[in-house]
């Protein structure tokens, strides 16, 4: 029987009822998709800036951001290297989280762009940008978590909604941006 107290999370005492939720489970549930989304990207990044991990570095990814259409194809490379390996690294920190998961959107909103017309699935088609995409948006939406650095910073202490909206309406802005440059 359902009474309004253990829908509440508190049985007829107030003490806690046995199924409700963790606040753990969901903070240790963000930190794992923090730690893979932000190690992938900033791994990414890194095959951008510095060849590492088989990366083309910043000579080979130049050349294909000019073949792609894009202007000053090495100067490209520097920003989405550092984008990425930027906005990785602060999602795994947990710092700056909506900031950070943007920026893993923005980047991602471009290569989605690139990609487009190859169908969905890997290893044409846009199945990995688009999941990296999503999470890093559910990352700026939700934050961290509590096992973050944010949590120690006064203003991102208490995550609010607005925030990850903010930051995602300037993530998908600058990205338009920088498509509207591509021939």
């Amino acid at each position: 029987m359902t009474t309004p107290h253990s829908m509440s999370g508190l049985d007829r005492l107030g003490g806690a009822v046995r199924n409700a939720p963790s606040p753990h489970g969901y903070a240790v549930g963000l930190l794992l998709l923090r730690l893979v989304l932000g190690l992938t990207m900033a791994a990414h990044g890194s095959q951008k800036l510095f060849g590492w991990f088989g990366g083309p570095g910043l000579d080979g990814t130049g050349k294909f951001f000019e073949a792609s259409g894009y202007p000053a194809g090495k100067v490209m490379a520097v920003c989405a290297g550092l984008t990425e390996t930027l906005g990785g690294l602060g999602l795994v920190l947990g710092l700056l989280t909506p900031l950070a998961g943007a920026a893993v959107v923005g980047t991602m909103i471009n290569a989605l762009a690139v990609k487009w017309g190859g169908g969905f699935f890997a290893p044409e088609g846009v199945e990995y940008e688009l999941l990296l995409a999503t999470g890093a948006a559910a990352l700026a939406l939700t934050g961290p978590g509590r096992y973050a650095v944010d949590r120690f910073l006064p203003g991102l202490r208490a995550h609010r909604l607005a925030y990850g909206v903010g930051a995602l309406v300037l993530s998908v802005v600058l990205a338009a941006a920088t498509l509207l440059i591509r021939k």
